[in-house]
């Protein structure tokens, strides 16, 4: 039995155009139905293929707290102030991560395109100067993970990044682009047929695997196990 359906992408589409309180409320059931219970099912399920990767990452059904981003957005600072996320992000994240900045594993589920990711989203800054470190310490190995032929048939790397070099650091280092990097994540699209195929777990450990050396890359930049 698939874990994502026809049905779950509807959802999206339609409280994205109906991005209020009262709509979500009337329509909660569907969310429970085809949005949060397969993925806490998937989550759950995805435990013994993530431990094929690593045994420090942790797959967590919990509805508040675990593996699954809430669908409530913080509004507080922001100028958009619908209150509901319209994509689903699930995260599998380093025993040691307190949030989401923490190395990890993620997959997002939107109608607009689907994707998974390896890597770290916005380090903090102790991380961000030990990751600029690694890269000037052994710039071979960073070479060598990111320009793998596997890697890149499956990953382009995105995220934001300075608009100068980081102080500290040579204006002229031939790696200069990647040391202003402030994302070091991987992401790969995946298909929508992925994702309601009832082997997603299977498929997603595929596309996880060829990101795996940057995680580990990256777990040893900062002083974590991988």
């Amino acid at each position: 039995m698939s874990y994502f359906t026809k049905a779950t992408f509807t959802f999206l589409k339609d409280l994205k155009e109906n991005n209020e309180r009262e709509w979500f409320q009337q329509n909660k059931h569907r969310y429970e139905d085809h949005v949060r219970d397969p993925a806490i099912r998937f989550i759950t399920d995805f435990g013994a293929h993530l431990k094929t990767l690593s045994k420090h990452f942790r797959s967590d059904p919990r509805t508040v707290g675990g593996s699954m981003f809430r669908i409530h957005r913080d509004t507080r600072f922001s100028k958009d102030k619908t209150p509901y996320k319209t994509a689903i992000g699930i995260q599998f994240r380093h025993e040691l991560g307190k949030d989401a900045h923490a190395p990890g594993y993620y997959l997002h589920i939107d109608r607009g395109g689907c994707f998974a990711g390896a890597g770290m989203w916005h380090p903090d800054s102790p991380s961000l100067m030990k990751i600029r470190e690694a890269i000037v310490e052994d710039p071979q190995a960073w070479k060598r993970t990111v320009g793998a032929k596997r890697f890149r048939d499956a990953y382009v790397l995105e995220g934001d990044r300075l608009k100068w070099p980081p102080r500290g650091f040579d204006l002229d280092h031939p790696l200069v682009e990647d040391l202003k990097r402030k994302d070091f994540i991987g992401v790969a699209k995946v298909p929508q047929k992925v994702i309601t195929d009832p082997k997603l777990p299977e498929e997603l450990v595929k596309v996880f695997r060829a990101g795996t050396p940057l995680v580990e890359l990256l777990c040893d930049a900062i002083g974590v196990p991988f």
